[in-house]
């Protein structure tokens, strides 16, 4: 997205700022004091802190810094953070990075409702969960739509390994039950799968799957979530650039 270019998400609930370039010779004040989260919009890792910032109630807080992925600006990487990826989180004059670190660094070092259960079975089965994340993505998204042809087996068992998590606790739609830090973890992949599975391989991932067809219905309800959504056709048109997709 070009600098200046309009936002693509659906309905922010606030004023976002567009992506910052190559052109952008200028950063933002640095170690000034503000907290800022360095974000792609299109970027499923990034959207996992934003759901997060958002859920905490943190965005008058913890400022949106949006980068272009393609066209990053060169001080990005030279004076924020040297790994040169998204997210990363820029506050008492440090900068942290991981998603799923930066999840669980915000839940516990910010104001706002816990994003863990104290119950120690739904604790231990959060860690399992987001210690699986990483695999899930790699099989179901990345592996899958770099091959030719139907959904592959491997991204077939992988959903149905989601769809038997959901029905663990049955005191909600949400993988603990209630929405959770895990939800926060997998739901911008989720929502990627249910895309491009449907608008690259024709496959529908909840047919046969009530408790993932139920997770999305009640999550796109939650607008910590819904608030860090693109539209459906520029995500679709992105994941398909970004695969070689006709």
């Amino acid at each position: 997205m070009a600098a200046g270019a309009a936002v693509p998400v659906i309905s922010a609930g606030e004023d976002l700022p567009a992506d910052q370039t190559s052109a952008s010779s200028e950063p933002p004040s640095l170690f000034d004091g503000t907290t800022r989260l360095y974000v792609a919009y299109h970027c499923p890792y990034a959207q996992r802190v934003w759901i997060a910032r958002n859920c905490k109630g943190l965005q008058g807080k913890i400022k949106i810094v949006a980068l272009d992925l393609v066209d990053r600006p060169a001080w990005y990487k030279d004076k924020v953070y040297p790994e040169n990826k998204v997210p990363a989180l820029e506050l008492n004059k440090q900068v942290k990075g991981e998603s799923l670190n930066l999840l669980k660094y915000i839940d516990d070092n910010f104001d706002g409702p816990e994003l863990l259960p104290h119950d120690s079975a739904k604790k231990m089965f959060a860690e399992e969960l987001l210690a699986y994340s990483d695999s899930f993505n790699a099989s179901a998204f990345f592996s899958c739509l770099r091959s030719m042809g139907d959904v592959t087996d491997e991204a077939v068992a992988a959903v149905d390994k989601i769809e038997a998590a959901l029905g663990k606790f049955s005191d909600g739609p949400f993988f603990l039950g209630q929405f959770s830090l895990v939800d926060i973890a997998y739901v911008p992949f989720i929502e990627r799968l249910q895309i491009s599975y449907s608008g690259i391989k024709n496959y529908d991932i909840v047919g046969g799957r009530p408790n993932l067809g139920r997770f999305i219905e009640e999550v796109n309800k939650i607008n910590a979530y819904t608030q860090t959504k693109l539209d459906t056709q520029v995500t679709l048109d992105i994941i398909k650039e970004k695969f070689g997709v006709p």
